[in-house]
């Protein structure tokens, strides 16, 4: 029997009073595609981040190559040939593509870097990634959460890693990018990498995962062969229970417009969007990666400038709108990057989820703290947010978490409409079907929800209609029944001829 790249026997780690990890096992052979599987908070992230050296482990091993591995830090992981890209990207915004994907692996000659050879090597490897599309000189500032994510897949594909660690390498991505990255990831299998593949797309896993280890509440509950795999047993595994419906619809009409985009265009996009949204619906926004559909949402709340087009509100319609305006008129917005627009890191979960309205925690004009952590508490409860408490800083809960509680800031404004980007990114599937359950329920309180997402599977699972953005234009709306992956794919690289721009059915 050949020895396995890489072991860990009876990993354990603990963070003060909460462990982490417990007893967790599992091995990956040269060219396997080994598929890590948990909740958040199962422990998955915790594990990689021992194997690459940015944790200490409180007990057990770890083996590369049969030999006894205990990884300084991360550099010395990454020299040892341990590569990992994290669910929370890991970039210096203020450097370009090309310095951030060569950083701290700079070709150098008699002292100086090499800037030639740089500018090479970095483009080779977005190449790899059918990203070479992207200016190499532009700050990584300006470049949307999808294509960072590309520049960090690419910066862990420079160093000829033995082992690489993928932590949601597709939460950003569109089904086109992540087709890309599949064959990326077999080409390493073929040259012999070993790849821990983490992820809460079980389809995915399915697809390009040999093996598959499941995690929950810190231990090892189950490994097994993907191929053939029961996927309904692993989601068993990974909860601890069955869950009956991934994609629960809950009964919900259509009622009056409450929001209306009129030949809405930005500074560079989007183009020209025209839709209509009513109470009771929820609308799925797909597109591949700079078709403008994040920025329709900002333009829409006010965070970006329109050069043209109108957003009504309701009755009131208007060029020009602030967040402040459009919270007062009972619009929230779920950015897709939490960690700059969404959530105060170093701020509590009582503090990040009222933060918009203070009214039901307020007593005599002041903040009630013992209100204030009531009603976090119970927002807690609701969504299944993992922490310890409602003063615990946001920064210390996972990436799945955080979500949870940027959305729960929307549900405690009592927003009636709901802008919601990427919502279920880096969440997992138990946790995926409640705040699926929970848009069914809003629905069916006459709340109105744009859906952007880049899972086709959930637009088409979830919405009752879905539009779908081609170069920064609105170019096809229709019911979801009348959809198929097919036909988003075709419809969002532009085979299809559509641009009616037409209003939602």
């Amino acid at each position: 029997m050949s020895t396995p790249r890489l072991r860990m026997v009876g990993v354990r780690k603990s963070f003060g009073a909460t462990h982490a990890l417990r007893n967790v096992s599992f091995s990956v052979e040269p060219g396997e595609v080994h598929a890590l599987i948990g909740e958040n908070g199962a422990g998955k992230s915790t594990l990689m981040k021992i194997l690459s050296g940015a944790y200490t482990p409180d007990a057990g091993h770890l083996e590369l190559e049969g030999q006894p591995f205990v990884p300084a830090d991360p550099l010395h992981a990454r020299r040892s040939g341990i590569a990992m890209i994290y669910q929370e990207l890991n970039l210096a915004p203020h450097l370009s593509l090309e310095e951030n994907i060569l950083l701290g692996e700079e070709p150098s000659r008699l002292g100086w870097v090499n800037r030639a050879r740089r500018r090479a090597l970095a483009g080779r490897a977005l190449a790899e990634l059918h990203a070479d599309h992207l200016p190499l000189s532009a700050p990584v500032s300006d470049c949307t959460i999808a294509e960072q994510q590309l520049v960090e897949i690419a910066r862990a594909l420079i160093g000829q890693p033995k082992v690489l660690i993928m932590d949601e390498p597709t939460s950003s991505l569109t089904q086109v990018d992540t087709e890309n990255l599949f064959a990326v990831i077999q080409r390493l299998r073929v040259r012999g990498v070993s790849v821990v593949y983490i992820s809460h797309f079980l389809e995915e896993c399915q697809r390009i995962g040999d093996r598959y280890t499941v995690l929950r509440d810190g231990e090892s509950v189950g490994t097994g062969a993907m191929p053939g795999a029961d996927l309904d047993h692993i989601i068993t595994l990974m909860v601890g229970r069955e869950i009956e419906d991934i994609y629960p619809r809950i009964p919900h009409e259509l009622g009056a417009p409450v929001l209306e985009l009129q030949d809405l265009a930005g500074e560079t996009k989007p183009r020209s969007v025209s839709l209509t949204l009513r109470a009771g619906e929820i609308l799925g926004v797909a597109g591949l990666i700079g078709a403008g559909r994040t920025e329709t949402l900002r333009a829409c709340f006010g965070l970006d400038r329109l050069r043209a087009g109108s957003v009504r509100v309701g009755a009131r319609a208007g060029t020009r709108g602030s967040p402040a305006r459009r919270l007062a008129q009972g619009v929230g917005l779920l950015s897709e990057n939490r960690k700059e627009e969404g959530l105060m890191l170093n701020r509590s979960l009582a503090d990040n989820l009222t933060l918009t309205r203070y009214g039901p925690v307020a007593r005599l004009g002041f903040i009630s703290h013992h209100r204030q952590r009531a009603v976090a508490q119970d927002w807690m409860q609701r969504l299944d947010v993992r922490a310890q408490h409602p003063a615990q800083p946001v920064g210390e809960l996972s990436g799945g978490n955080q979500q949870k509680v940027a959305l729960g800031r929307l549900l405690h404004h009592e927003a009636r409409i709901l802008l919601l980007d990427e919502p279920t990114r880096g969440i997992d599937v138990g946790s995926k079907a409640q705040i699926y359950r929970l848009m069914g329920e809003l629905a069916a309180q006459g709340k109105a929800i744009i859906f952007v997402s880049s899972y086709l599977p959930e637009l088409l699972g979830v919405c009752d209609s879905i539009a779908v953005m081609c170069r920064g234009v609105l170019s096809a709306i229709r019911p979801a029944a009348e959809w198929t992956e097919h036909s988003i794919i075709a419809t969002a690289i532009g085979t299809t001829g559509s641009r009616n721009g037409a209003g939602a059915a």
